[in-house]
């Protein structure tokens, strides 16, 4: 068996093992190493270099290595921007490169005490994640708080139903805020935005539900939001 011959063989292995690999860090890599072994194969098959064959490798495996890095940047930390990094630890289920699309799609905003957030039967008009700060909630005559590290408006968000209680920002709170038309907009031409939505509102309610048996200190119409325990809304 020739070079030429074991150079083919080599790179259809590369190839057949890429395809076998689900990873696709890994896979675009062994594609890499079979593009490169058939360039070279084109080179020294005949007297004189295939350089249509070559050419067209070499575009093929240039694509390939652009994924590759657009593949390695998405998953690493410098796909963050700066001033959304010291978010990610609440949001690490996601890739940072879907976290950073997720958050830059958002205003971070600072609101005063007293702001209002939702309105109970009347619709979803933003929604919010608490970073920083306490919320209001006001639901069938019983008022209650609820702490950072939440969505506020998902249920409805997601449903398109109105929201099922009032809330209020309780004391000065730093919140993420996506204007919901402008997000369905978003998520119906990137599934991938969609699917990274979805993934952290479900994260989200999950915990929600697994707190929801938490016993609420006070329900009488006027408690201080202060002294109730953390619970969840459906608004």
């Amino acid at each position: 068996m020739s070079p030429s011959d074991l150079l083919v063989l080599a790179a259809a292995g590369m190839f057949v093992l890429g395809y076998l690999i689900l990873d696709q860090i890994l896979l675009r890599i062994m594609l890499l190493i079979g593009t490169a072994l058939y360039i070279w194969y084109y080179a020294i098959v005949d007297s004189s270099p295939l350089w249509p064959a070559i050419w067209a490798s070499l575009a093929t495996g240039s694509a390939n290595l652009i994924g590759l890095i657009k593949l390695i940047y998405r998953r690493s930390a410098w796909a963050i921007p700066r001033q959304y990094r010291d978010l990610y630890e609440n949001f690490k289920a996601l890739p940072p490169g879907d976290f950073a699309r997720l958050v830059t799609a958002a205003k971070r905003m600072t609101r005063p005490a007293g702001y209002p957030m939702t309105r109970a039967n009347e619709p979803i008009e933003t929604l919010y994640y608490v970073i920083n700060g306490k919320v209001e909630v006001e639901k069938d005559g019983a008022r209650f708080a609820i702490s950072n590290g939440v969505f506020v408006g998902e249920v409805g968000y997601l449903t398109r139903n109105p929201a099922s209680a009032s809330t209020v920002v309780a004391n000065t709170a730093e919140l993420l805020e996506w204007d919901v038309k402008t997000l369905r907009k978003r998520v119906k031409r990137d599934p991938r935005f969609g699917l990274a939505m979805d993934t952290m509102i479900s994260l989200d309610l999950a915990e929600k539900v697994a707190k929801a048996g938490a016993p609420v200190l006070s329900t009488s119409s006027n408690p201080s939001p202060h002294s109730a325990a953390p619970v969840f809304s459906r608004s």
